[in-house]
């Protein structure tokens, strides 16, 4: 089934579920291929194929709402499927502010390529797949360190899909995606550091090579070699740009409407007002050309737009979705984000970190806590101490832990290094005065 027949059928599923008592209706189809891939010490461990293909309905029906999907795409059965999703609903309790998004929020021209298909994906052969894992896991067991155990990883996925809504809205879109990663654990003095590399892209040929993959991952572990503590105390934090991404997803999470209504956000009540340093500056661009989130519009067909989230440290928005912006008052803005970017500055990483006299370079996170409605956080760290722009130790076992509300307004510099293989393209990010406890 292609685009053009999902329509169809989507339109017939959409008409079916009015004709037997719904006020409004939402209708995607979708059908995604994943093939991966996994390598360990030159042994094909895992080859999985899968194959997903199916309807999801959304009912209205008098402002009350229910969400149903099933992968059966039989007419008849459909039938079956749809008339006892809207009789269902009838039970459920009322709620005004459930309704399909104003049309006047669906995109009018969503005929430019967004550059999401790469249109070569159907020549990438289970022997490429097999070989470039094999290629990139054998690479990493040339190291002299004391191996225990190597993997490497090839992925790619092709998706497509269709949206319809009873009051007007139709969309479709289509897109692939490779991901190549590596990793391996070490012997280090009783020890067993590991360390890894992930890449993912839309077009396969913009993947780094076997080679850049296994170096990266044997460089991120020769960093935790002689990992050890050091005393607590503060000091200027500089994350790695692979990582600083994961402090920015703690940073959304409050800025959604859903917790903004439910007084569940330590951003309640700042729009307009400084949330940072100058610094600080978040983009957010859905219609990147390639761009690993790139789309025409977001899951409740509201049409994409670039949204400048953070300027200078002051919010200025919320991630509004429909359902929310209703209670709130607001219009919806797309209640998720897309494409990350953030305003650059002139240094690259390796220019920050030989600036430094002391800082700790962090460069892995090992779980912790964010608490979205105070901004409280507390997250395990390893990386490095660096002096005089020099690695003088390997660190572990440390925890850093303070106020959001505080920390992104330590923020004094931001890298000109964004990290180029996720929807979150951080740079490398430099903070004062971050807590730091070890012994």
């Amino acid at each position: 089934m292609n685009n053009k027949e999902r329509m169809e059928l989507a339109k017939w599923a959409s008409n079916f579920a009015i004709k037997k008592g719904a006020t409004e209706t939402a209708v995607s189809i979708s059908r995604s291929r994943a093939v991966n891939i996994e390598v360990r010490e030159q042994k094909l461990e895992t080859i999985r194929e899968s194959t997903d293909n199916g309807l999801s309905l959304q009912i209205y029906r008098e402002n009350k709402f229910s969400a149903h999907s099933t992968n059966n795409l039989n007419k008849r059965q459909l039938e079956t499927f749809i008339s006892e999703a809207v009789e269902a609903t009838q039970y459920l309790s009322p709620d005004p502010d459930r309704a399909l998004p104003d049309p006047s929020l669906y995109p009018t021209d969503t005929s430019t390529d967004l550059g999401l298909v790469d249109p070569g994906h159907g020549d990438v052969t289970p022997e490429y797949r097999v070989k470039t894992a094999m290629e990139t896991e054998q690479l990493l067991r040339q190291s002299d360190m004391e191996i225990l155990s190597t993997a490497a990883y090839f992925s790619d996925t092709t998706a497509e899909g269709v949206r319809v809504h009873s009051n007007g809205f139709e969309g479709d879109w289509g897109s692939t995606f490779f991901s190549m990663s590596a990793s391996l654990s070490v012997m280090d003095a009783g020890a067993r550091p590991s360390g890894s590399f992930f890449a993912g892209q839309r077009f396969l040929n913009k993947l780094p090579k076997s080679d850049e993959i296994a170096q990266y991952a044997l460089e991120d572990t020769m960093k935790q070699l002689g990992q050890q503590k050091i005393a607590s105390g503060r000091y200027t934090m500089i994350l790695d740009n692979r990582i600083a991404g994961s402090l920015l997803w703690r940073l959304f999470q409050p800025m959604s409407a859903r917790n903004i209504q439910q007084k569940n956000s330590f951003l309640d009540g700042m729009l307009g007002k400084s949330i940072g340093s100058g610094q600080l500056t978040i983009i957010d661009d859905p219609l990147i050309k390639g761009g690993m989130a790139s789309r025409h519009f977001d899951n409740e067909g509201i049409a994409s737009r670039r949204r400048v989230l953070i300027e200078n440290g002051v919010l200025n928005t919320y991630l509004i979705d429909n359902y929310y912006g209703r209670k709130l008052g607001m219009t919806p803005n797309g209640g998720s984000t897309s494409n990350i970017i953030m305003g650059y500055g002139n240094r690259n990483q390796k220019q920050i970190l030989d600036s430094q006299q002391k800082a700790i370079f962090v460069t892995a996170f090992n779980g912790g806590n964010a608490n979205s409605t105070t901004g409280d956080f507390s997250f395990g760290i390893s990386g490095q101490l660096i002096e005089n722009g020099k690695v003088v130790k390997a660190l572990n076992e440390m925890n850093i832990s303070g106020n959001f509300k505080n920390l992104w307004n330590q923020l004094v510099e931001t890298g000109n290094d964004p990290y180029p293989y996720s929807s979150l393209q951080s740079p490398t990010l430099v903070f004062s005065g971050v807590d730091f406890s070890g012994i």
